[in-house]
């Protein structure tokens, strides 16, 4: 993985079985190509430079035009693919570019779909804004701070890490994104978006991103999940270095909760990465109860003091090397922000300034012995 990924985590936590996901298309489109999915909707997948190798697309009928579903990193492959499908489409109008949140990876081409087919871009506020900081020149996410190193070193990252972090951010965050327009169209919660006379409910999600619009209509039976739902991998939730006491883990599961409650289960999911599928509450349940169990495990290896890179074992299926030692850093600490909001563990910083964790109870059991 590299920065232009961060939101996804393909090492996969420790999933617990349930019932088989179904996949109605059994091979995607090959990159640069795209698939009918329904009679208004197609599917283009996009090639991106890093572990996690690709990014579902979509573009949607949309009268004499089209409405675009997330964008792909902004690369001259991935425009020329764009291009190409609308033009092999019978052309038209781009209406509208409706991103689902502000990661580089869906929000890369919204300035050039504004600047190429003058398609104005359609988001949440928060996720709007968060990508005009993301990608501004001299933005701090995703760059070298005083703040993001010692959030690292607190971590536990030794001298050899930390040159690693400092290499690995040098390009910046927004490096695959163009410009974002300034103007936009503000997408909420419920909200009904028309395409092509069919309403597309807009769900919002969080945790993976703070405001991540999903899209669901009961017309078609379709959900646009974005990274709010994927089939095969896990979405990555993570502290970052700027809000290191941020519970996102909470927002997380409580989405997914909601999500579960509000839609019905014989949807076509159509994920931002991976197959399109059928079981979307089995997928739910899984990625909740999943964390869950993680969370569990995580307590529990607490009795004794442990560092944020001390955890990966529990978490992740993987080797955790310096390719995905951030992301999984990030990770470790919405697990372990979350248990220490429930009250379940304690923090301690040594001398050096790295921080440990402790179960609660553990650590006052210790409290009372050294008073004795």
């Amino acid at each position: 993985m590299t920065d232009a990924t961060i939101g996804h985590d393909d090492s996969g936590l420790n999933l617990p079985t349930y019932a088989p996901l179904r996949f109605p298309f059994e091979t995607p489109p090959a990159y640069g190509d795209f698939i009918q999915v329904a009679p208004e909707i197609y599917w283009l997948r996009g090639s991106m430079p890093m572990a996690l190798n690709h990014i579902n697309v979509y573009l949607i009928k949309d009268g004499d035009g089209w409405t675009v579903l997330d964008t792909g990193i902004a690369t001259p492959e991935i425009q020329q693919g764009w291009r190409n499908m609308i033009n092999r489409l019978g052309g038209g109008p781009v209406k509208k570019v409706i991103v689902t949140h502000f990661h580089p990876d869906h929000v890369g081409n919204a300035g050039w779909f504004y600047r190429e087919y003058n398609a104005p871009l359609w988001m949440t506020r928060t996720e709007l804004l968060m990508a005009r900081v993301a990608t501004a020149p001299n933005s701090p996410m995703g760059a070298n701070t005083p703040e993001s190193e010692a959030f690292y070193r607190s971590s536990g990252f030794d001298s050899a890490q930390i040159e690693a972090y400092q290499t690995r951010r040098a390009r910046g965050f927004g490096f695959t994104s163009e410009e974002i327009p300034y103007a936009y169209h503000r997408i909420q919660d419920g909200e009904k978006i028309m395409i092509n006379d069919t309403a597309w409910e807009v769900v919002v999600g969080r945790g993976h991103s703070p405001e991540h619009a999903c899209l669901y209509s009961a017309h078609h039976k379709i959900m646009f999940s974005g990274d709010q739902v994927l089939p095969n991998i896990t979405t990555n939730v993570s502290v970052m270095p700027g809000e290191p006491e941020a519970n996102p883990l909470k927002e997380w599961i409580e989405s997914l909760a909601a999500i579960r409650d509000r839609l019905p289960d014989d949807v076509l999911v159509m994920p931002a990465h991976n197959r399109p599928f059928y079981g979307l509450h089995a997928r739910l349940t899984a990625l909740i109860d999943g964390h869950e169990k993680n969370l569990r495990e995580l307590h529990a290896l607490c009795d004794e003091p442990k560092r944020a890179i001390d955890v990966f074992g529990v978490l992740f299926k993987r080797k955790i090397d310096n390719d995905v030692l951030f992301m999984a850093t990030g990770e470790s600490y919405s697990h372990i922000n979350c248990l220490v909001q429930r009250g379940k563990l304690a923090r301690e910083v040594d001398a050096n300034g790295v921080v440990y964790f402790r179960q609660t109870d553990a650590k006052q059991a210790r409290d009372v012995k050294a008073a004795e």
